[in-house]
């Protein structure tokens, strides 16, 4: 057994030694077949006046979206010495190696001068940029020569971000060239006043990239709210712009939060898009969705691009997630708090957020306060809103005053965006039936879609929240029945807590709410247990929540409606 394991071992001994010189007799043969190619080692050698390997090397990681800043700010300052020079290298092993690997003078390290590698990548909606992915500048910095490498994120290669190495004579003289790389990158970022939202990296946790998006241009006239608000929105966010100095002097903080929370469709993220379109010089950046993840990321951002923006819409999903311990408000919640307080009370920054379950927020936001400054409701429409709506809508549609007033007299409870789905589908009823919209086409829209089959178009428009399954406060669980089982039943462990409260007098420590200390075992010590109730208990409860019809009164002579 012996002899059999050490002749397996010899034989991967020899193994190993044959495939080495094979390696190097390839890169041999690489060399010998470009005749009259330089090495990367050469070019150091002639640029910096020694041997590359004796002199200091500084690395910098650069996040995978600041590339092209870098790539800006490095540009500028190569470009004050005529004589700077950029090259490529040809090495297969280039993506795995450092600035010292590429110039060593092992076998088998040659890295052969070739091209440079560019990347076109996006400085604004419509705009882009050839951006140094892989190259090495050779410049004179304060008259002494250094050596740059600028190499771009390679996530397949093990690279999560860009990277920019250093070589020259002066560690003192490289941590000032850094110093205003840095400096040049911020003053001249791209993404300065621009509207961006950060896009997963899908090699791992962290923001891959910026997505530019063109800034909405809506005017205060196509924003339908209650008499008054937009004017609150408009102190808070736009007007503080202009008495900045007199706030600073005073000793009043600019940093702001504001929350607008209502029913899902009554127009919150249109009135956002109107915020964006009315900031032309503010840098805006939008979470949503999987970027919630990069608060810490935006506000990073946030603070070295003032005056800036950042907006999470539907915020009450960070609050919502499940991948965190189902005890208590979220950790992402949290660090969503911290990064709203951790900027500096004279950074020019507004954290715009919106939800349509403020219960969900409202008790973390009481315990964390100062964080968000201004709360505002944006609830459905009234007659004369939905009024305003349709008209809106409808442009220059031939409709009466009369059937308009008829459309809101009938449509209690509409979205605004339902009242735009019904202008459409007005248009679209009209055009199939061969004539322009008429007042008949508007009124039978709004009969169609007001309709038993409609109804559950209606609720994901955010109409008839009667008829949408309502949130149990006794589920377990919180987030309501699962699919495919009657109303009320929910699969729940015992150790989940019981759902939200709207109250700000609840505190964490309440048995049964929202982070309350539940203990999963009831005989592993202190703190309450929360017990699911049965399913038969829960069904009836389910039944008893259910919305209820009143009747017509006993002397109307009308009939009550079956149950």
């Amino acid at each position: 057994m012996e002899h059999s394991q050490d002749s397996r071992g010899g034989q991967s001994s020899r193994f190993r030694e044959d495939f080495a010189a094979l390696v190097n007799q390839l890169a041999g043969e690489w060399r010998n077949a470009a005749p009259g190619s330089v090495e990367l080692r050469d070019v150091l050698i002639e640029h910096l006046g020694t041997e590359p390997d004796e002199l200091p090397t500084i690395g910098e990681d650069v996040p995978a979206h600041r590339l092209t800043d870098i790539d800006i700010a490095l540009s500028a300052v190569a470009d004050a010495d005529p004589d700077a020079k950029l090259v490529g290298v040809r090495s297969m092993q280039r993506h795995h190696s450092s600035l010292q690997d590429l110039v060593s003078d092992q076998p088998g390290m040659s890295s052969p001068v070739g091209a440079v590698e560019y990347a076109n990548l996006p400085t604004g909606p419509d705009s882009e940029r050839a951006v140094v992915a892989f190259g090495v500048r050779l410049f004179r910095y304060r008259g002494q020569p250094v050596a740059v490498l600028q190499r771009a994120a390679n996530p397949q290669y093990g690279s999560m971000s860009a990277r920019v190495e250093v070589v020259a004579a002066d560690r003192e003289l490289v941590a000032a060239l850094l110093a205003e790389i840095r400096a040049l990158a911020v003053e001249r970022s791209v993404l300065r006043g621009q509207v961006v939202s950060l896009t997963a990296n899908e090699y791992g946790p962290s923001a891959g990239g910026v997505t530019f998006v063109a800034r909405p241009d809506i005017p205060a006239d196509r924003v339908i709210l209650p008499e008054g608000t937009l004017d609150r929105i408009h102190r808070h966010v736009l007007s503080l712009a202009t008495v900045k100095a007199q706030l600073q002097a005073a000793g009043q903080h600019l940093k702001r939060g504001v929350l607008l929370y209502g029913p899902p469709g009554t127009g919150k993220t249109h009135t956002v898009r109107h915020l964006i379109g009315s900031t032309p010089d503010t840098t805006v950046l939008l979470l949503t969705g999987s970027s919630l993840g990069f608060i810490g990321e935006a506000a990073a951002i946030a603070r070295a691009h003032q005056p800036a923006m950042v907006v999470l819409e539907d915020v009450d999903l960070i609050a919502m997630d499940r991948h965190f311990d189902a005890h208590g408000p979220k950790p992402l919640l949290f660090e969503l708090l911290d990064a709203m307080d951790g900027l500096d009370t004279d950074a020019d920054v507004v954290f715009l957020l919106t939800t349509n379950r403020v219960d969900l927020l409202e008790q973390a936001l009481a315990q964390r306060p100062g964080r968000v400054d201004l709360a505002v409701e944006v609830p459905l429409p009234d007659r004369d809103a939905r009024a305003q709506l349709v008209r809106l809508y409808a442009g220059e549609l031939p409709f009466s005053d009369q059937a308009i007033d008829r459309w809101a007299d009938q449509s209690e409870g509409a979205t605004a965006s339902f009242a735009k789905e019904a202008v459409r589908r007005t248009v679209l009823r009209a055009a199939l039936a061969g004539h322009p919209p008429t007042d008949d086409d508007l009124l039978g829209a709004l009969a169609d879609l007001n309709s038993d089959a409609e109804r559950l178009s209606r609720s994901l428009m955010g109409v008839g929240g009667d008829d949408r399954p309502s949130f149990d406060p006794d589920d377990p669980v919180g987030f309501g029945p699962e699919p495919g089982l009657y109303p009320g039943v929910t699969f729940a462990s015992a150790a989940a807590p019981t759902a939200y409260s709207s109250t700000l007098e609840l505190t964490f420590d309440e048995p049964g709410r929202a982070g309350a200390n539940a203990d999963p075992d009831p005989s592993a010590g202190s703190g309450p247990s929360v017990e699911p109730p049965e399913p038969a208990e829960r069904a009836e409860r389910a039944e008893q929540s259910k919305p209820v019809k009143p009747s017509p009164p006993a002397d109307s002579g009308e009939p009550s409606a079956p149950s």
